[in-house]
């Protein structure tokens, strides 16, 4: 008879994974700090708003080399080979009938989640497009770690090919604008084409650059009050939420959960491979991403961060923080492998197995801080760094005295109960936990890929 599938218990946990997702989760605050501090344009370029000089820049400089792409990129792997585990537990358990059920109920809650945490706390939120793309993948469980792998970069390709097209269109399109308001000055009279070519670069302007009044509106939106605050963050889902879904934005998701699919069959999210590999992968990631890195830093500093130059450095940005992922990914393996500051490992394991419940508490802190206290845009880019550590903090001490009471953070209590529609025990000192497999013995078989 089959067992009754169920949330994975604590022995079942891949610690290898929680400390990555613990990592993830954590760095992801160190870029989504700008979209919650500053006008979403902020993100890509200082010189709009919280300095672009002295150490402010340094700052920006630090935050794109070291966070900006990889720490997304390292949660949205984890998600991808959560996908796998799924699968593979319910196989190991005879439950592969219900698997389906309880996967394709599992993403739909988590799109809820998604669209309400976008619209009342973070716009830039990651859980939405996560289970868009999740709705996708499932059929893809079983395919080889060689196929996912050609999948991913046929589509990482596609991706670069496309950011290289918008750039070199981008050039056209200023080329055109320019020719046109040169001839707007010159007293002649413009074509309807014409007059396109200059009302679609301002369009592309009003965002990418706005004004001191575009950026006075969006603070008092921010701190408005509630509804205000809402009315913000809809201006800005209104285009990313509105996106068709074979829109390359979601090839950036699709990308890093096929190859997390990919990683996990062939056991290097668990650990399972020699400390050699992960060495060379380190080695070979940083090689990789760090000049491409210094070639965008490059890119937009020598123009001044112009829309051109954000637009090319994009096309080197996605091979870039692919690289730097992969490269974090075998650095973590090492550093848990080694034991090396197990004192920093332990919390951030925990506060990984609690990924969804810190991910939203990052956004309900930082909404306190810019929009009820009203902290948005007054603070320099290098000082909202400070309100980054002392959230980092508050989980990472939080998180283990949790879990020593409780099995799930709150919200992950929420989404299995929801998932399985049954009520999952919640404190520890309720029913045991079923016997099984340590986690150190995971059921996915390692393949060479």
């Amino acid at each position: 008879m089959a067992a009754a599938f169920a949330p994975v218990s604590s022995q079942q946990r891949i610690r290898n994974i929680d400390f990555l997702r613990g990592c993830a989760v954590l760095g992801i605050l160190a870029m989504n700090i700008v979209g919650f501090a500053f006008h979403p344009s902020v993100y890509a370029d200082p010189t709009i708003q919280g300095g672009a000089q002295g150490i402010n820049l340094s700052t920006y400089m630090a935050a794109a080399l070291l966070f900006d792409g990889k720490m997304r990129g390292l949660f949205t792997l984890l998600f991808g080979a959560g996908i796998c585990l799924l699968s593979a537990r319910a196989d190991e358990r005879g439950a592969s009938s219900e698997v389906a059920d309880v996967y394709y109920r599992r993403t739909l809650w988590l799109l809820l989640f998604g669209v309400a945490h976008a619209h009342l706390l973070w716009w830039g939120e990651v859980l939405y497009p996560y289970a868009v793309c999740g709705l996708m993948l499932y059929p893809f469980r079983r395919m080889s770690a060689k196929g996912l792998i050609i999948l991913a970069s046929v589509l990482c390709a596609l991706l670069i090919g496309g950011a290289s097209y918008e750039a070199h269109d981008a050039g056209e399109q200023l080329k055109k604008y320019n020719a046109a308001t040169q001839l707007k000055r010159s007293g002649a009279r413009l074509t309807e084409e014409q007059q396109g070519d200059i009302t679609k670069w301002e369009e592309k302007l009003k965002f990418m650059k706005p004004d001191a009044e575009a950026l006075r509106k969006n603070h008092d939106l921010n701190t408005g009050g509630f509804l205000k605050n809402i009315k913000a963050r809809r201006e800005v889902l209104n285009f990313f939420h509105s996106l068709p879904l074979y829109s390359p934005m979601l090839w950036d998701f699709l990308v890093m959960m096929l190859a997390g699919m990919a990683l996990l069959k062939t056991g290097v999210l668990t650990g399972a491979r020699s400390t050699a590999f992960y060495l060379k992968t380190a080695a070979l990631g940083l090689a990789i991403g760090l000049p491409l890195h210094f070639v965008q830093l490059k890119i937009v500093l020598g123009s001044w961060f112009s829309v051109t130059a954000q637009a090319w450095a994009g096309a080197v940005y996605e091979p870039a923080r692919i690289a730097m992922t992969f490269a974090y990914v075998a650095l973590g393996m090492l550093l848990v492998r080694s034991g090396v500051l197990s004192f920093l490992t332990g919390p951030l394991a925990a506060t990984g197995q609690m990924a969804l419940t810190n991910y939203v508490m990052q956004s309900v802190c930082c909404t306190l801080v810019f929009n009820v206290f009203a902290w948005h845009g007054r603070l320099q880019r290098h000082q909202v760094y400070f309100v980054v550590a002392a959230i980092w903090i508050l989980e990472l001490a939080w998180s283990p005295i949790w879990l020593r009471h409780f099995r799930f953070g709150p919200l992950e209590w929420a989404w299995r109960s929801l998932t399985y529609w049954k009520r999952q025990p919640f404190l520890l000192s309720a029913d045991p936990e079923p016997e099984s497999q340590p986690a150190s013995e995971p059921s996915i078989e390692p393949q060479q890929a």
